[in-house]
């Protein structure tokens, strides 16, 4: 600030006897910044430190007033709890939504051993009928055809070693339906299997896979 003295322009200072903020003290003579965060609309979060975790009240801020937390990677500190409600989005370039399925839920780790205090399962995949038959493994683990014709169960795309499942196949209600493998499905004694050919006959297709190129497979005949 500029105050004439008489003669010249010289430059004013505040010297901290006043009320007003000093520049150079960037903030720091706030007398209550509890108060100037609420005023400012910042809310808990403003005093997240990143990598530092979340504390109880920051938690409680993002779930009552859907607030964010703006860092590519997030690790709440040890003893720690990032609180959230129904579902978080993780926008980006490709947006994600994460939803829980219930309150008090403890999320599954892809690289540690677990129990499952419920019952897991997976989508029976339809495979659509035709001369040729190609599942594409990246989809489900198990799976389920009526054959209509002659077929080939052609080699699987999107093969991980380690997959596991089971083809349900049917024959329709004329039967005598036969199934000829990919180079990839591998056989006891290696002999193609040969399906149940009555109406309405039902085998299962039991495989594990090997490797990107390699399939075991037994086949379960005429389920009844």
């Amino acid at each position: 600030m500029k105050a004439w003295s008489g003669s010249a322009w010289t430059t004013a200072y505040n010297t901290g006897g006043g009320s007003a903020l000093i520049a150079t003290n960037n903030l720091s003579d706030l007398t209550n910044t509890t108060t100037a965060r609420t005023n400012l609309g910042l809310g808990a979060l403003a005093t997240v430190t990143p990598g530092t975790g979340v504390a109880t009240a920051a938690a409680a801020a993002i779930d009552a007033t859907g607030g964010f937390i703006s860092y590519a990677t997030y690790q709440p500190a040890s003893g720690k709890t990032l609180v959230v409600s129904n579902s978080i989005t993780l926008a980006g370039t490709d947006s994600t939504t994460m939803t829980f399925p219930a309150s008090n839920t403890t999320l599954a780790g892809l690289a540690i051993a677990q129990s499952f205090s419920k019952a897991q399962r997976g989508t029976i995949s339809a495979l659509t009928d035709g001369a040729t038959i190609t599942p594409d493994f990246s989809l489900a683990n198990n799976y389920s055809v009526t054959l209509g014709g002659n077929r080939t169960l052609a080699n699987p795309t999107n093969l991980t070693a380690g997959q596991s499942g089971i083809v349900i196949i049917t024959q329709d209600g004329t039967g005598s339906r036969t199934l000829a493998y990919g180079s990839y499905w591998k056989f006891p004694s290696g002999t193609a299997p040969t399906l149940t050919t009555t109406a309405s006959a039902v085998d299962a297709l039991v495989y594990y896979v090997e490797s990107s190129t390699r399939i075991s497979a037994r086949l379960v005949n005429d389920l009844k």
